[in-house]
């Protein structure tokens, strides 16, 4: 049995609490008095330690690729892209910090649960406007805070996320096949709430300049309880691209799709003729040089030679059909 013998009686206690009320007796004669407690709820914190995030920087690699190349293919026009690093933060921190009006698109990332959010700013949009239009790619200033986009800049803002979305849906296909279903646009950050203000979001950010001035912010943002239920397969896709090189998310198949873009300049040697610098500088127009041809014209890409091949013509053009390859 527990011991009870310095256990206060009941009226020991009415007395105690009753000194304690008017003042005769003190109170507040503990340690650490002039600390302040915080509230903590235990039940809505959640931590970005508990995702590994290293998948989503592969990911957001892909899209720049992608995202670039429709761009070129779309509006004619070279942009850069630059991703920041991925942050979590709650919803009400990341809504604040944005200006209005914004493009706000939400989407759905079938079969993901919950909408994301694509926000880009005006200075893209009215940049990818002036450049549609022939211009050469500038930004507007000093908007209203309670303007509205005009039907033109809906129509420009529905180019840059059908872009987007297809180079995200390329970007998410060696981890997991997704499809974004495009919701609705909003201009004010304060109408548009995709969760709770507390609530964990996950932010991609690209830094986008098109044109040749105008530069502004693209964002992909999933909130934290879409991407929460599928962290275990997010994290063996970064133990698989760092154990299979062979994998399509390994950093070796990046770096060959990215040396694949890579131009080359390519020049078709017919054959060579060894003389004298005295018979050289005797040669005069009209003069006839003679020599052997050889089976197959030699190809060098950047003064390499890499192909024997045959030379003819194709539709009013010169042309070379390579034969085999050549060692360096």
């Amino acid at each position: 049995m527990a011991d009870t013998k310095n256990l206060l009686s009941p009226e020991e206690l009415e007395a105690l609490a009753a000194g304690i009320e008017n003042g005769s007796i003190e109170s507040d004669t503990g340690i650490n008095n002039d600390l302040a407690a915080v509230k903590h709820d235990l039940t809505s914190e959640d931590s970005s330690l508990g995702m590994n995030l290293g998948v989503l920087n592969i990911i957001n690699e892909r899209f720049i690729r992608h995202f670039k190349a429709g761009i070129l293919d779309v509006l004619r026009s070279d942009a850069k892209v630059s991703a920041e690093k991925v942050s979590v933060m709650p919803y009400r921190e990341y809504i604040s910090s944005l200006n209005s009006p914004s493009a706000l698109n939400t989407v759905t990332l079938s079969p993901l649960s919950g909408t994301s959010l694509a926000v880009i700013e005006p200075s893209v949009i009215f940049a990818a406007l002036d450049n549609f239009f022939g211009g050469p790619g500038t930004d507007m200033k000093d908007l209203l805070p309670n303007r509205t986009f005009t039907p033109t800049e809906v129509t420009i803002n529905k180019i840059i996320t059908n872009i987007l979305f297809g180079a995200l849906q390329e970007a998410w296909a060696p981890v997991m096949p997704i499809k974004c279903i495009s919701n609705d646009l909003f201009a004010s950050p304060a109408a548009v709430k995709v969760v709770d203000n507390d609530e964990l979001v996950v932010l991609n950010r690209f830094t986008t300049e098109i044109g040749q001035r105008a530069k502004g912010n693209i964002d992909i943002v999933y909130p934290y309880s879409t991407l929460k239920p599928i962290r275990d397969s997010l994290e063996s896709r970064v133990q698989a691209s760092a154990e299979a090189p062979g994998s399509k998310i390994s950093w070796t198949a990046d770096l060959m799709a990215a040396a694949m873009d890579a131009e080359v300049e390519i020049s078709v040697f017919l054959g060579d003729i060894q003389t004298t610098f005295k018979e050289f500088e005797g040669l005069r127009e009209g003069d006839v040089l003679y020599f052997k041809k050889p089976d197959h014209a030699r190809a060098h890409a950047n003064g390499i030679a890499v192909f024997q091949g045959d030379i003819g013509t194709k539709d009013a053009h010169m042309a070379v059909q390579f034969v085999e390859p050549l060692v360096p």
